[in-house]
């Protein structure tokens, strides 16, 4: 049986680094995403990032369930919000491995600000964010991958070159699989073992 869910977002507001919470302007908030944030306008701050898609609501409650009840902990989504409006987000996916005595890695995916937000080094206080999750649920390393000409935020985000990324894309991703069965609709190599690419930042 599950255990009930005493939090309203996809993970527990005690993996929220204090010390990030407390960086932010007096009317910022960092949290975990909630169901809700569909109406705050996060699918528009990743559309800063790359193309999303016109996504319903039905769809997006479809996508937030199936997140929600992945095993004890495997999406982490977070987003700050300013006065009801979602303006940076990042996401964390822990990958659980039978190497390095079952370890577990931290990939940083999808690192995107408001455009009218940027220069304000929220995307360096969501990587930050983030890196503190990884360390709190016990992964050994984070990972990433990012364009050459972002290579610098990330290194002052404590990050350093450990490989060539590689990707293989599909003409047509869409796949006759349930996702909720399958949860792959394609695979990308990246630095050693894997990552996503972030320039909304």
């Amino acid at each position: 049986m599950l255990a009930t869910k005493n939090y309203a977002g996809l993970f527990s507001a005690d993996l929220i680094s204090p010390t990030i919470a407390a960086s932010l302007p007096e009317s910022y908030t960092i949290r975990a995403l909630e169901k809700s944030d569909f109406a705050r306008g996060f699918l528009d701050c990743l559309r800063v990032l790359t193309t999303v898609g016109d996504i319903t609501e039905e769809q997006w409650n479809e996508r937030y369930d199936w997140m929600d009840t992945q095993g004890n902990g495997g999406y982490f989504l977070l987003v700050i919000e300013d006065q009801g409006r979602i303006v940076g987000t990042g996401a964390l996916i822990v990958e659980r491995k039978f190497i390095h005595n079952l370890g577990l890695v931290g990939h940083i995916e999808d690192i995107a600000v408001a455009k009218d937000q940027q220069g304000k080094k929220l995307g360096l206080k969501i990587i930050q964010a983030l890196d503190f999750i990884a360390a709190k649920v016990g992964c050994y390393k984070s990972i990433l991958d990012c364009s050459e000409a972002n290579e610098g935020f990330y290194v002052k985000c404590g990050f350093k070159r450990a490989g060539l990324e590689m990707a293989h894309y599909y003409e047509d991703p869409k796949s006759n699989f349930s996702t909720s069965a399958v949860g792959i609709q394609g695979f990308k190599i990246g630095a050693l073992e894997g990552g996503g690419r972030r320039e909304g930042i």
